[in-house]
């Protein structure tokens, strides 16, 4: 851990010793990457709540963030950083949906720069209070249209995107490099759950030089609120 931030260590439901039991029950549930487990144990995710949650910080389930919007489960995020290293270093990443930047400060433990994008300024606001909390200097955080990409020049070793679509945004996808993936919760139309399409979290990975080289793979199921164009 940062030595920094031994201050954010309490007691009881927020100490270190129940994020090491998070990182026991990852282990359980299938998360290999040591990487990934060792930034997952070094960011404290409490502080990324509203107060009257933070006991429930370490729990495996999503939790609200405001303006309709959650933090993932421990879990999920632990699983979208694994899917985006594939074992590997990561030099540049981009993420597609900022929220509480819980998930921003693990991709900035595992990835040299990370580039995110919300499209809602109060998230915006209180995601840049909390990595600045963290000292975290290799994040830049954008409030804008994360459907319509970024800075037309960047590529990157990955994208994460956080938050469910039917339609792969044709606008990231020219931000990866060759050999570079993108991680989304992509949904079936054709395949529905209490009457909503069942999202996957979904691989795809550019193959070549050519902009229509790509190959997709899926994996878990998973639910997240929807990709939205627009800022709020």
């Amino acid at each position: 851990m940062n030595k920094d931030w031994n201050r954010f260590n309490g007691i009881g439901m927020v100490s270190a010793r129940t994020r090491a039991r998070m990182i026991a029950r990852l282990r359980e549930q299938g998360i290999q990457d040591e990487v990934v487990l060792a930034a997952m144990n070094a960011v404290p995710r409490h502080i990324f709540l509203e107060e009257g949650l933070m006991t429930r910080a370490y729990e495996d389930t999503a939790l609200p963030i405001g303006r309709g919007q959650t933090i993932s489960q421990p879990w999920v995020v632990a699983r979208m950083t694994e899917l985006a290293r594939s074992g590997k270093n990561l030099h540049e990443v981009l993420e597609i949906g900022t929220g509480s930047g819980y998930q921003t400060a693990i991709l900035a433990q595992v990835a040299g720069r990370v580039y995110t994008v919300e499209r809602i300024g109060h998230l915006v606001a209180r995601a840049r209070r909390h990595l600045r909390d963290l000292g975290l200097t290799n994040v830049a955080i954008s409030h804008a249209d994360g459907c319509v990409g970024f800075a037309e020049t960047l590529e990157v070793d990955a994208i994460v995107v956080t938050a469910g679509t039917s339609v792969l945004p044709e606008n990231l996808l020219k931000h990866l490099r060759p050999g570079a993936r993108m991680v989304i919760p992509l949904a079936d139309d054709k395949t529905r759950h209490e009457g909503e399409p069942v999202q996957h979290l979904t691989v795809v990975t550019k193959t070549g030089d050519e902009s229509n080289n790509f190959r997709e793979q899926k994996f878990e199921a998973v639910r997240f609120v929807p990709l939205l164009p627009g800022v709020a």
